[in-house]
């Protein structure tokens, strides 16, 4: 039964509320939600449902295309200016000698380490320190574009940008000029968390608001460039913070439409501040991603982060909107490990990233930052799948 008949199904129930009749109608006609039906699915919508309506929007973008790049990430240090409440990764500048805090040398020698692999992007974000200021980013993006300059650099948070910017006394525009003639190829996501200012002074005070934070993906955009964009959900928020934070994204994204991909993180509750506060479960993350893809009818792609949700929770995610698994990481972050994430050694092999795909019956489609299809693995076969046929699970092969 295709989904479009799951949806049909879901009509016919005579004991389906009319407001979810009418949101999976609108589903089914390619129509938009409003942020009432968006408020309303958070409360009242069950999982199965969501699902119906979510694949139903995943696979008339895709089909079974389920996309994945070769990445790695560079953090410059983990020190930071700021204290958000929900970070288990920074470290204060008085406790300096607990974190890290690398040199153009020592980043550049992470760099070439992958000199002989396959890799396509580089994935740069961290904390907020002084010396980290203008001068010093676009010199690293100048230095790995000068090394290798097929290297899409995908770098640095607003967050990040608005403190370098108003220390080097330039404006979001002039910045981000900047930063695109340095060698800046995208910008992340990160660093969104919620806009709402009622859930963001409290867990994320002195950082960049949100407004600032759109305000620079616009500027960015504008210059015709790509950018992704995140919420980091399952903590002190309620629905409605979630869905007015979708709507930012939304509006924005009408406007400029710059945006590739929306990525869910799901708050991890240790070693930090909000070590009290439950973390979602399984089903809430479920439904999560369900009424993000539902929702943001004008993005292309959901993302699950499998390292933060774990594999299988990944392999689930893509019955329910989700596209993309993100990379290889190959064990270079420790922003979610470090937060009591499912992965505290993040690194997949591409053959176990595709047989993770393949294994719920989507197509495992190696891609590059800008989505550009690099490999169709359908029918590639392994080496290693040849030599340990038989084997229940395969060997982790990193790169």
């Amino acid at each position: 039964m295709n989904q479009a008949a799951s949806i049909q199904t879901i009509l016919n129930d005579p004991s389906l509320k009319p407001e979810l009749k009418a949101i999976a109608e609108k589903v089914l006609d390619s129509k938009r939600i409003s942020e009432e039906e968006g408020l309303f699915l958070f409360e009242e919508a069950e999982l199965g449902y969501l699902g119906a309506l979510a694949n139903h929007i995943r696979e008339k973008k895709h089909g079974n295309n389920t996309y994945f790049n070769r990445n790695f990430h560079m953090e410059p240090t983990n020190v930071c200016l700021y204290t958000c409440t929900f970070c288990s990764y920074s470290r204060l500048i008085k406790k300096r000698d607990e974190g890290w805090e690398y040199t153009m040398e020592e980043m550049m020698d992470i760099v070439k380490k992958y000199d002989d692999q396959p890799v396509t992007e580089i994935h740069i974000v961290g904390g907020v320190l002084p010396q980290y200021d203008l001068k010093f980013y676009a010199d690293l993006f100048k230095n790995i574009k000068a090394h290798r300059p097929e290297l899409h650099v995908k770098a640095l948070t607003p967050v990040e940008y608005h403190y370098i910017f108003k220390k080097g006394k330039v404006s979001y525009a002039e910045g981000m000029k900047l930063m695109k003639e340095a060698g800046l190829d995208s910008m992340p996501g990160g660093g969104a968390e919620i806009f709402h200012p009622e859930i963001r002074d409290e867990i994320a005070g002195g950082k960049c608001s949100g407004e600032e934070w759109l305000q620079i993906h616009e500027e960015w955009h504008k210059l015709g460039m790509r950018s992704n964009a995140t919420m980091l959900y399952g903590h002190i928020e309620k629905f409605k913070h979630r869905i007015h934070h979708l709507e930012q994204l939304r509006a924005l994204q009408d406007k400029t439409g710059g945006f590739q991909t929306f990525i869910p993180l799901k708050f991890r509750n240790q070693n930090n501040q909000m070590s009290h506060v439950p973390e979602s479960t399984v089903v809430e993350d479920l439904r999560n991603y369900a009424i993000s893809r539902i929702y943001l009818d004008n993005f292309d792609h959901i993302k699950a982060y499998w390292p933060m949700i774990s594999r299988n929770t990944a392999q689930i995610s893509l019955a329910f909107g989700v596209n993309d698994i993100d990379g290889t990481i190959d064990d270079t972050t420790k922003i979610y490990s470090m937060a009591g994430s499912e992965e505290q050694a993040p690194a997949m092999s591409t053959m176990e990233l595709v047989k993770l795909i393949k294994d719920v019956g989507r197509k495992a489609i190696e891609r590059d930052t800008l989505y550009n299809i690099q490999k169709d693995y359908t029918d590639h076969v392994f080496e290693e799948e040849v030599v340990y046929k038989g084997y229940t699970s395969l060997p982790v092969v990193n790169k």
